[in-house]
């Protein structure tokens, strides 16, 4: 057999290889889509192409798990679906009450569908004689005249957004963000803005944590407006005169709250923490917050949280105007949304001679007090 006839017969053969692999991938990307098409309707219309292929595939895998009942004589018990929580939380309670066999199955139906931006807080009579595919669309038929937005304290704006899809009100989570990175117009005639401050850049910090019922066609500036109101009302001239006494403007005041917030995991110690704080403030050191730091790191993909922790110590490096382990002085914007004990907190800290402060060793989310650096040492654990 000549060179030439065995090079061809190589390049014939690689040839026809590539062609059986393309053909393969071919028939996948779009046999996948059509077959769970066709068994389980369009995929929601926001998933990447990539995305719809991946949770094409997964329904596939699950065969009659989302079709067939977990019990078929199964009898109707109460489901409450709480504001803001999360369709993997959902899932995971339906398979923990024997309602669904399959939690995984019920969230890949639910984000192919794009059920999971529309299930409706409230409560539900569910049975687990019901499929998956039953329960996730009898979970978007709860329909009350009003809307519950729940803020909790120490949310960031982008987890208050995540909320909207499952607290009734028609508001888009993106379209929620830009307005509160940029507040609008109409804002600056709002009463709140009357409370001795001026309109923020952004709105950060003023989402005051709180249960807010509202009517379901409440608009997004309508929504601003009244946790803006609501932030107004609780800014009481007590507390007011409390962030003078402490020499920080409103804006200030809510910014180191926002910090507050976060490290006292035991709410009790929120006035101590902000007494460290200030302290610090007023010598010109650097505020070395863990918070600011998990702030400016942003969303975590591996753990689902906009919270980084623990923090390494090459994240105390991260180049941003809110790492305070690099940067004097507080952060350019708060960095959550504070509740009443944290702004009190700041407004009537205890009086402390400390500057430093850890977390315990025991586990128990309190904190140990340190005077100097040298006692912060010896106060690490074991």
């Amino acid at each position: 057999m000549s060179k030439f006839f065995r090079r061809n017969q190589y390049y014939f053969i690689l040839a026809l290889i590539v062609a059986i692999l393309f053909a393969c991938v071919f028939a996948f990307i779009y046999y996948v889509p059509a077959r769970a098409s066709l068994l389980y309707g369009p995929p929601a219309k926001h998933l990447s192409i990539s995305d719809r292929i991946e949770y094409s595939t997964r329904l596939l895998t699950h065969g009659d798990v989302l079709s067939t009942p977990l019990d078929v004589n199964g009898i109707e018990q109460p489901f409450r679906v709480e504001p803001g929580e999360s369709v993997t939380s959902i899932a995971d309670r339906l398979e923990g009450f024997a309602i669904i066999s399959d939690a995984q199955a019920f969230f890949d139906y639910a984000v192919y569908t794009g059920i999971d931006l529309t299930i409706q807080s409230g409560d539900f009579d569910l049975s687990s004689s019901q499929s998956i595919i039953d329960i996730a669309q009898s979970l978007q038929k709860y329909s009350p005249s009003d809307a519950t937005l729940v803020i909790l304290p120490g949310w960031r704006m982008e987890e208050i957004a995540a909320s909207l899809p499952t607290s009734g009100l028609s508001i888009d989570p993106e379209t929620f963000l830009a307005a509160g990175h940029a507040p609008p117009q109409v804002l600056a005639t709002s009463p709140w803005f009357s409370a001795g401050f001026a309109a923020p850049a952004s709105m950060e910090g003023f989402f005051f944590p709180d249960t807010y019922t509202l009517p379901r066609e409440t608009t997004l500036d309508q929504l601003l407006d009244i946790i803006g109101r609501n932030f107004t009302s609780k800014l009481t001239t007590d507390i007011q005169a409390g962030f003078a006494a402490q020499n920080l403007s409103i804006y200030q005041a809510v910014t180191l709250a926002s910090i507050v917030e976060r490290e006292a995991v035991q709410i009790e110690e929120a006035s101590m923490i902000a007494s460290v704080y200030l302290n610090r403030i007023a010598i010109g050191m650097k505020l070395d917050a863990d918070p600011t730091v998990q702030y400016a790191l942003g969303y975590q993909f591996d753990s689902s949280s906009w919270w980084k922790s623990p923090l390494a110590l090459a994240d105390l490096e991260v180049i941003s105007p809110y790492n305070t382990y690099l940067n004097p002085g507080l952060p350019p914007t708060p960095i959550s949304n504070p509740g009443i004990e944290a702004l009190m907190a700041v407004a009537y800290p205890q009086t402390s001679p400390y500057y430093y402060f850890r977390a315990a060793c025991d586990g128990s989310g309190r904190h140990v007090f340190a005077a100097t650096f040298e006692e912060q040492i010896a106060n690490g654990c074991p």
